[in-house]
């Protein structure tokens, strides 16, 4: 009976053994997969922190957060303006499911929940939750939730969110650990990636200033200058409309340059300040913007201009002698708003475009201040020199002929002298038109029109039109005539601004014979259909028409375009 006892005493001490080695096989392999854990989420914290392009970084720690804690799916938010989100980052989704579910989450439901309540969030099941909204078509089904702030520095920066715990019916407090010290690891991550693109954005506004200014010394054109930088600021800004607006003397807004999308809806049009974008940054004084046009009070002025476009960002673009116009970038609808760190630099941006428009106009000034001397000292020329001299040999032709006794010889000298005493009425008309000077109460003369509408056309063109003129424009052109070959040049050169993609343009007027002939030619891309434009030429052709002529457009000789008006000039004596 001893040995009884003490055999079941033994059978009962390896009992005990046995459950005391699987015990501590179990705690022994608990140890090691918390340590196999840890490791992991080493791994993971190392991995989030070696990316700085903070796209990258965004998309690395949802991938890793879900690989961490073995979910099935996974997302990143970015909480934005209005506490929604701004971005919305899935794992475990395909692009085509993702395509037929439609709309990405945008913060309401079970996701705001955390944006209102920035702590973590851990449930079995989520459908039970009172925030929940439900899923749309096509998403696949979800049960187990966990849902964890990232915080950079003291701010929610977004959250992140698991579903479908593999293998367990739910996420536990182990899960909720480690993914919380993730999100710190994130948040790190994220500042990091910040700062990064923060230098990395001001260096590449420091080289577009660089750019700009290098323009700006190298001589370029208004038109050249306004339009590198509008481009280098929707580059630098991901804009994709681009608008100049400049003040005009009447206190009105003129679009003078308008690129991207929907730029079409900008261009031609007289604005006022009341009820537009740029009119509140002038009364602002100062950069203004709009997460969403469509929906701002302030624009009231033909709201249909901006359709397709969501926010909008304005500044004004001065100088120490004052306000010269505004610059406007807008985004499409949809698309995050301008944040601080984009439109910081727009301010002193806007300053160098309101510097290009002030250097502009000093070297128009100073080369009007050239153009009057060179025009002076060339009309002092031809009346001191050319004009005596002709009129020399015309007296000594007539003094000749009393010598001449065949009739031919004599007619041949008769019609020399005629053709000095017009060549020297053509002269004179010449210089009539080069003295001339906007004294009050004198109007200005054709030639000094013509001039004017050529040199107000370059800023458009990029480029200074050539201008030929041959004739007695001062004597023989009415005034009612004259306004409409102004007209007719504005809306020729306007017309190769606006369509011809041109490097060269011409304008030549020749009056002889009765007969007044208007060439504009230029050698772009030639004769082109449109609405606008075939408005534009049925105004000149009707010009025309009214005076009994005619408009004709065609080829020109470099592959352009040549536009020829011509009208009769009745009771002329033209050469």
């Amino acid at each position: 009976m001893g040995e009884d006892h003490a055999r079941g005493s033994g059978q009962l001490t390896r009992l005990r053994l046995d459950e005391l080695l699987e015990e501590l096989q179990a705690r022994i392999g608990a140890v090691r997969g918390t340590r196999d854990r840890l490791h992991t989420l080493l791994e993971a914290v190392l991995s989030v922190g070696r990316e700085l392009d903070l796209a990258q970084v965004l998309q690395r720690i949802a991938e890793t957060a879900v690989a961490l804690v073995d979910a099935g799916y996974g997302a990143l938010g970015v909480i934005g303006q209005g506490q929604l989100l701004d971005e919305f980052l899935p794992v475990g989704i395909s692009d085509e499911l993702r395509a037929e579910i439609g709309d990405l989450p945008s913060g309401h439901g079970l996701l705001g929940e955390l944006i209102r309540n920035p702590e973590p969030l851990r449930l079995a099941e989520l459908s039970e939750h009172p925030a929940s909204s439900g899923f749309p078509a096509h998403h696949p089904p979800m049960h187990s939730f966990l849902g964890v702030p990232i915080r950079v520095r003291d701010k929610v920066f977004g959250n992140l969110y698991l579903t479908e715990k593999r293998g367990a019916g739910q996420f536990d407090a182990e899960d909720e650990a480690v993914l919380s010290t993730l999100a710190v690891a994130a948040g790190i991550a994220i500042e990091n990636a910040r700062l990064y693109e923060e230098a990395r954005l001001r260096q590449r506004w420091l080289e577009v200033s660089a750019e700009v200014t290098s323009e700006l010394l190298s001589g370029a054109s208004e038109a050249r200058v306004l339009e590198l930088m509008v481009e280098r600021a929707q580059q630098l800004t991901s804009a994709e409309l681009g608008v100049v607006q400049l003040v005009q003397p009447s206190g009105e807004l003129k679009p003078v340059l308008a690129l991207g999308q929907g730029a079409q809806a900008h261009e031609g049009v007289l604005l006022p300040r009341e009820g537009t974008f740029a009119g509140a940054a002038l009364d602002a004084g100062a950069l203004v913007e709009t997460a969403e046009a469509g929906k701002d009070g302030r624009l009231t002025f033909r709201p249909e201009r901006w359709d397709g476009i969501g926010p909008v960002v304005a500044v004004p673009m001065s100088t120490g002698d004052g306000v010269r116009g505004v610059l406007l970038l807008g985004r499409r609808a949809g698309r995050p708003a301008f944040g601080p760190l984009e439109t910081a630099p727009l301010t002193g941006f806007a300053g160098q475009a309101a510097l290009a428009l002030e250097l502009a106009d000093r070297r128009r000034d100073a080369e009007q201040v050239s153009l009057l001397a060179d025009r002076d000292r060339i009309a002092r020329d031809l009346h001191d020199l050319a004009i005596q001299r002709l009129f020399a040999t015309g007296m000594t032709l007539q003094s000749a002929q009393r010598f001449v006794e065949h009739p031919e010889a004599v007619e041949r000298l008769q019609r020399a002298v005629d053709d000095l005493d017009t060549t020297i009425k053509i002269i004179r008309s010449t210089i009539f038109g080069l003295r001339e000077d906007d004294a009050p109460g004198v109007a200005p003369g054709l030639r000094v029109r013509l001039v004017r509408a050529a040199e107000e056309a370059g800023p458009g063109l990029g480029f200074t039109a050539a201008l030929r003129m041959e004739g007695l424009l001062e004597t023989n052109v009415p005034r009612p005539v004259a306004d409409d070959v102004v007209a007719v040049v504005v809306e020729g050169l306007s017309n190769v601004a606006r369509h011809a993609r041109a490097a060269r343009a011409e304008v030549s007027l020749v009056v002889r014979t009765g007969q007044l002939v208007l060439t504009v030619e230029d050698d772009g891309v030639g004769t082109q259909s449109g609405a606008g434009r075939r408005s534009g030429l049925r105004n000149l052709a009707e010009r025309a028409e009214q005076l009994n002529g005619e408009l004709a457009v065609g080829p020109g000789g470099d592959g352009g375009t040549r536009l020829v008006w011509r009208v009769p000039l009745s009771g002329s004596s033209g050469a």
